[in-house]
């Protein structure tokens, strides 16, 4: 009998270091897609037959899908949100949304946020939605966000562009649909710190990048990470990997804006809290593959040895745990 105490004893105790069983109250996995069955841009394409495998399984897999907007809510108010929630996401406003990914989405009763560049409504054309259509989708309940009007590309653009630009969508925003929205996504991912000192200002609750990761409640509120579907990445084992992610909670991120003044970048993050597991950290870049870590305490330290190329860089950051989930951060680099 004491035998068999001490070996249960030790079993608690085993579970308990590394973290077991998994709960992930403080976050949620975003995802983000644009285009459906249209090959013309095959790196923002997902394929319709792959939307309907990654339906199926957020209908099946004991995920809580909720809307954008209440995930936003929760993180910020510290509120706890259930274990493996998600949150969809629709760039772009294309056409094939309307024809093709809303009637499967809306069929399973999925909510959605749709992210808006209010310029390219007004040119209209074949490839994007109608407002006539957008209004239909938001009185069936689909939750909608601003890419601003011009679709900017804000890193590059002054504090007074940006401020425009966010005010001419609020106003489109207000009188196509009646209603204005505090959610944001950044253009292509990218931003800069100045950039979201602006979008503070003008009272946005939160801003989404398209770097990959699970959101939690003590990250930057102003560039949370969203997983990017697309065919080349759009496999269900892939997809599974991504929306049972795990934050790695990461704070005290050098240097804090994602626009790089050094080239390539001293990257480090403080772990918030004990990692089990830490010991299997890997990093990755996007431009170099696996990259070099120190980690002193809590401190982890990502030495790059090669210039990240002019436009986009992509850094991914991951643990393996014992559940066979994966605590995942990801950073985006915008290079001039």
């Amino acid at each position: 009998m004491v035998k068999h105490s001490v070996v249960v004893a030790a079993l608690i105790w085993m579970l308990t270091a590394w973290g077991a069983p998994v709960r992930a109250a403080d976050s949620a996995v975003i995802l983000v897609y644009h285009r459906f069955d249209d090959e013309r841009v095959a790196a923002l394409n997902t394929t319709m037959d792959q939307l309907a495998t990654h339906v199926a399984e957020l209908k099946s897999g004991g995920y809580s899908v909720l809307p954008l907007s209440e995930i936003v809510a929760a993180l910020r108010s510290g509120r706890s949100l259930p274990d493996k929630a998600v949150a969809i996401t629709l760039d772009d406003a294309s056409s094939t949304v309307y024809a093709k990914a809303w009637p499967l989405l809306k069929k399973a009763g999925l909510p959605v946020t749709l992210f808006l560049a209010t310029d390219e409504l007004d040119r209209g054309g074949a490839d994007v939605m109608s407002w006539s259509q957008i209004r239909e989708m938001v009185a069936a309940g689909v939750g909608i966000g601003s890419q601003g009007a011009a679709r900017l590309r804000m890193a590059k653009a002054s504090s007074e562009q940006i401020a425009a630009d966010l005010e001419r969508a609020r106003i489109r925003l207000d009188k196509e649909l009646g209603k204005g929205t505090d959610l944001f996504a950044w253009p292509w991912g990218e931003t800069s710190a100045a950039a979201e000192g602006v979008l503070r200002q003008a009272g946005f609750a939160a801003a989404f990048g398209q770097h990959s990761g699970a959101s939690w409640a003590k990250a930057d509120p102003y560039f949370l990470p969203r997983f990017a579907q697309n065919a080349a990445y759009g496999d269900n084992e892939r997809f599974r990997l991504s929306v049972r992610s795990l934050p790695l909670p990461a704070l005290d991120i050098t240097p804090e804006d994602p626009l790089l003044k050094v080239n390539p970048p001293a990257f480090g993050f403080t772990l918030a809290e004990d990692v089990p597991g830490i010991e299997g950290l890997s990093c990755f870049a996007s431009h170099q593959g696996q990259v070099k870590i120190e980690r002193l305490g809590p401190r982890v330290e990502v030495r790059m040895s090669k210039p990240i190329p002019p436009g986009r860089g992509r850094l991914n950051c991951t643990v393996p745990t014992l559940e066979g989930r994966w605590r995942w951060f990801g950073w985006q680099f915008t290079v001039p």
